[in-house]
């Protein structure tokens, strides 16, 4: 059987075949891929999401080269923001309808573990029915070194407190001799999995992620997204609980000490592997088209490759800006619906886990002035 058509059946793909849909044309694999979007979920609908990305800190201690972001604690513009300051960011989300937060830093050494459950008990008194997403396994990875507690211990501690998800940030290429060219001191794959696995048991929230253009190749590549499939497995047969979601960036060098020697990733090796990751990810039901890293019109043709979803508003991105992203740092509920009504679908308000909140009016929403809209690029 041929292995698009195998594919399209449902039928699980072996690593051999994987490796084999990169030698692929690309139109193939859009038809393919876009046919199992079809079959996982509404046709006709494309979903977004309301939040805001906060970055409570940018010093850390790892150092990644592929990071513009980060600052050490003696650097002039290092930061870490007061319960005050995140509050108010909170407000301001609240005044655009959003009500969740992807709150992500570095690993600062001088926060101690209570600073963080006290930030979780502050940001839910005040706001009781906020979704907090926050932490990614670097930085629980980071507690643990901090603490000498374990993941479950961290997690419990911060879910206790209000953590609803933690971020599948830090996954990049799931390969360690990747990893190690790109950022030695950088969580290993074994432990970025153990602390995924660890929030999943919990009920936590999880996203699966993938950022390409170090200089891997197809094998890696492969290796990454067999990974991924494989913790879903687990965790759906374990707990009934795994990653909500897949989602692709392409690695921005610019501004990061890799410039001149990762090559990043062209939009059209960005499609194929998005493509290919529908293909191979038959236990996911949704993937993300990425509009921060390649723009808007390469996430609309990405709905015709595999993704059904345009990912959030965001309304503040620190990291992949800093990198030398596509030199936006958040988007209007009405550019995401213009943008999805322009690409041919239905656009829906979603919540974290892709529940439906609401279906909004586009003519309503592309004929009304920017009142609502929160002025922060």
């Amino acid at each position: 059987m041929d292995v698009l058509e195998k594919a399209v059946e449902g039928k699980r793909l072996t690593e051999a075949e994987v490796l084999a849909l990169f030698d692929l044309p690309l139109p193939e694999l859009a038809a393919a891929a876009h046919e199992v979007r079809l079959q996982k979920t509404d046709p006709q609908v494309v979903t977004y999401l309301i939040d805001r990305n906060i970055n409570y800190t940018n010093v850390c201690t790892v150092g990644c080269a592929f990071c513009a972001f980060y600052r050490t604690r003696r650097q002039k513009d290092a930061y870490t923001l007061s319960y005050e300051e995140i509050a108010r960011k909170v407000e301001e989300l609240y005044r655009v309808g959003g009500k969740r937060i992807l709150m992500q830093g570095g690993v600062n050494p001088d926060l101690p573990l209570e600073w963080y459950v006290d930030l979780l008990r502050y940001l839910k008194g005040r706001f009781p029915d906020l979704r907090i997403d926050a932490f990614s396994p670097e930085e629980i990875l980071g507690l643990e070194r901090l603490t000498g507690l374990r993941a479950e211990e961290v997690l419990e501690r911060l879910k206790e407190a209000g953590l609803d998800g933690m971020p599948g940030a830090g996954a990049e290429i799931l390969v360690d001799e990747v990893r190690k060219k790109a950022a030695p001191a950088r969580i290993k794959t074994e432990d970025w999995y153990r602390i995924v696995d660890a929030a999943q048991s919990l009920g936590l929230y999880t996203l699966a992620s993938m950022v390409i253009g170090f200089g891997e190749g197809a094998k890696e590549r492969t290796l990454h997204l067999l990974g991924l499939r494989a913790q879903q497995d687990r965790a759906l047969e374990r707990y009934g609980n795994g990653f909500a979601a897949f989602a692709l960036w392409t690695l921005q060098v610019e501004h990061t000490r890799l410039k001149g020697k990762a090559p990043g990733a062209t939009a059209h090796e960005y499609l194929k592997t998005l493509a290919i990751a529908r293909l191979v990810l038959d236990n996911f039901a949704h993937l993300q088209a990425s509009w921060p890293t390649l723009g808007f019109k390469v996430a609309q043709t990405a709905l015709y490759y595999g993704a059904d979803d345009f990912g959030s508003t965001m309304l503040e991105e620190n990291v992949v800006s800093a990198a030398g992203g596509h030199g936006r740092t958040h988007a209007t509920v009405r550019e995401i619906v213009r943008h999805i009504v322009d690409a041919g679908f239905k656009p829906a308000e979603r919540d974290p886990l892709y529940r439906i909140l609401r279906y909004p009016d586009p003519g309503a929403i592309l004929a009304e002035a920017e009142e609502r809209e929160l002025p922060l690029a």
